[in-house]
Formats: C-alpha cells, structure tokens, sequence
C-alpha cells in the first residue's frame, strides 16, 4: 500500500499529475490541493479515471505516519485486510500524518469528492471534521475511530480496550517484585486513563499492594521523552513498564535496564524479545471489512461500535516464554471469564486517590462512566492531567 511519501495521483478534469515528496512539494501544499483536486494515494497503483465505476472505493485517513507497529501500523493492517478481503471488488487509498483538524477536513472533502463511498478516519482529533463533511455529502458513508459524533451516514469505533489491559495487570502482578508498575500515557483522556487503571485493578486482583506511577506525555509519538519517561518510573523502582503511546520507546528502555514491559497496539516483542510480558494488542480488521461489505450491499447503518476481547478487537499478545504455566493458566481463565461477562474489570469495590467510593461493593461502573472516566484509581502515583 502507497502512502503520502511514494505516489501521489492528483485529478485536473482531464489532466493528471504524478508527484513526489522529493520534488521539494511540502505536505502543506499536499493537503491545499487535496481540498480541490481529491488526491489520492492508491494502494492499487491505478489512476483515478482507469477504475471501473462499480469498484467500492474507500479512503482512509491515519493521523499519524505509518510506521512498524503502533496505533496507525494496526489501521493499516486493517486497510489491508479489506483488499485482502474483497479483492478486486475493491480499491483502498490511503494518507498518513493527519493530525490538524482542518487538514482532516481538507483530505476528507477529497476523498469525498473523488468518488470514494466508504471514508475512515482514525483519531478523535478527526470527529469533528469528518461530521462536518458527512453532511456536506450524505450519500458517502463515514466512520471514525474514537468519534463521538453520529448521525444517518456517520458511525464510530472503539475498543474496550480495559479489557486486555486487566489481563495484563493480572500478569504484572503476578511477576513484578517491586509492587511498582509504571504507566506512560500519550494524553490524559478517558481512553487511556481508562486502560491504566485497569491494568492496576488486574495487578491489585493478584497483588493488593500494587501501585502504579503514572505520566503523560501530551504527545502521541515522542520516542525521546518516552524513552526518558520511561528510565525515570525505572529509576523509582518501577519493574514493569507500559506506555499507550505510539512507539516502542518505552518497552525498549525496559528491555535495556531488564525490567518488564507491557506493549501496546501491536506486539512490540521486537523491540523487547525477553522482557515484553505481554502486549495489548488492537486488531481493527473485523470493523474495516464488515463496513466495507455492508457498504458494497448497501446494508450499511450507522452505529457506536465498543468491542473488546470477545470480539477479536482486543487480544494480549502471547506471553513471553519465561511466565510459569500457573500464571498462564490464571490468565487463560479470567479471559474466558471476561469474554463471557462473569468477571467485569470495573467491579466494585472501587475508589479513587481521594479515597472516594466510585462504584461500591456489589456495582459495576456503567459503560458512560467507563467511557468518561476521568479519575485515577487509588494506587495510582500522580495525576489525570498532561
């Protein structure tokens, strides 16, 4: 598949231009023109005016560069995953390192114009520009990741993705020594304070004297304050590591001091071959063909989609070699639990840093307030802010 940085096929009425980014065309003028002209990057290597009119043509939109693994590597296997699928009764174009709101738009607009029926965007920072858009083009179906805006022909997709961190939590308790897990959050927002406290509500079932360090690095990728976040919670005694940020900056300091790490998005054991506990892993691939097949059918409705492990959206990565087979056993079974609804990660007894009962004993907190979880579990060191 072709990104921003290889061909770039622009439309002129009857005129088509190929460019490069090392023609010195800078991404700024790259998305001013996807406003007007619709530009594509094909995965099928075709021009826009060579692809048969019944062809579903579907744009995805990735607000950060593709790299190996991560948050936008698993959006890409996604996409694959629908060429994969349907074959030559699709065409699947892609973008990379959209992140502003109105270059979101721009490329949306483009996409949009350009014949494309099914248009993913795949960050919350693309919600609102991607509603804008749906309106403006009724008859073109769109879906964001993280979105909270729907309307006839605009839906949303989100993974629970607590539910793996539980898991994980549960194996962290059961191999730290110190007690002290460390966490490294891209933002503060419910969709990563969310899976941090769960991780440490997993530790606490096995271990009830975990506690968790807590950062957040108001970035999504930054390798160097991640990897520096990361030697700090190892310097305070933390022996497992796990950051929900876009690179394996993290579990690759704890590979080198040999502490434990937990991945996220993809499997980082690359980058951690025997320290990785584990991965969260986020398989996106069910959602991008099943949209892909109901739009080719014209069954297609607009829904709020939260899937966890049941699913297949959420899964752990296997368990490094070196975890006893009663811990693996334990881990087998709680996942069984969770996936048939007996054991709920957000049970109660449940109370926050402050001391204050959030969910009593006997309750389970809802999935509004999961979603909106702004809090920090008692146990957690630090705050729910950047």
């Amino acid at each position: 598949m072709k990104t921003v940085r290889a061909a770039l096929v622009v439309a002129r009425g009857n005129d088509r231009g190929i460019m490069t980014m090392a023609q010195g065309i800078s991404r700024r003028d790259i998305v001013r023109q996807a406003a007007g002209a619709g530009m594509l990057i094909s995965a099928s290597g075709m021009g826009i005016n060579a692809r048969a009119a019944e062809v579903l043509k579907v744009g995805v939109v990735f607000v950060s560069p593709i790299t190996e693994v991560g948050w936008t590597a698993q959006h890409r296997q996604a996409a694959d995953a629908i060429k994969a699928a349907l074959g030559d009764q699709v065409v699947v174009d892609v973008i990379d390192d959209i992140f502003q709101p109105q270059d979101a738009e721009r490329v949306f607009r483009g996409f949009a114009t350009s014949g494309h029926k099914l248009i993913f965007g795949t960050s919350f920072s693309h919600g609102a520009p991607m509603a804008k858009v749906a309106q403006q083009f009724p008859k073109v179906i769109f879906n964001d990741c993280a979105g909270v805006k729907h309307g006839p022909n605009l839906g949303s997709f989100e993974a629970k993705y607590y539910e793996a961190g539980f898991l994980a939590g549960v194996v962290a308790g059961k191999m730290t020594k110190t007690g002290k897990l460390g966490f490294l959050g891209g933002f503060p927002i419910p969709d990563i304070i969310g899976p941090g406290n769960s991780i440490l509500l997993g530790a606490q079932s096995v271990r009830p004297d975990s506690t968790c360090k807590v950062l957040f690095m108001n970035s999504w990728s930054d390798p160097g304050k991640e990897k520096e976040g990361a030697r700090a919670l190892i310097a305070q005694g933390c022996d497992v590591i796990c950051a929900m940020t876009d690179s394996p900056a993290a579990v690759q300091a704890a590979e080198e001091a040999g502490v434990w790490a937990i991945g996220y998005a993809s499997d980082m054991k690359k980058f951690a071959p025997t320290r990785q506990l584990t991965s969260m892993v986020v398989d996106w691939s069910s959602v991008y063909v099943q949209d892909a097949r109901d739009v080719a059918a014209g069954t297609w409705v607009s829904k709020a989609r939260w899937e966890g492990l049941k699913e297949g959206v959420v899964k752990l990565a296997p368990l490094v070699s070196t975890i006893p087979e009663d811990i693996r056993a334990l881990v087998r079974k709680k996942e069984d639990e969770i996936k048939a609804g007996t054991l709920l990660p957000y049970a109660g007894e449940i109370r926050d840093q402050d001391g204050k009962i959030r969910v009593p004993k006997g309750g389970v907190l809802g999935d509004d307030d999961v979603r909106a979880m702004n809090w920090l579990i008692a146990g957690m060191v630090g705050q729910a802010k950047g």
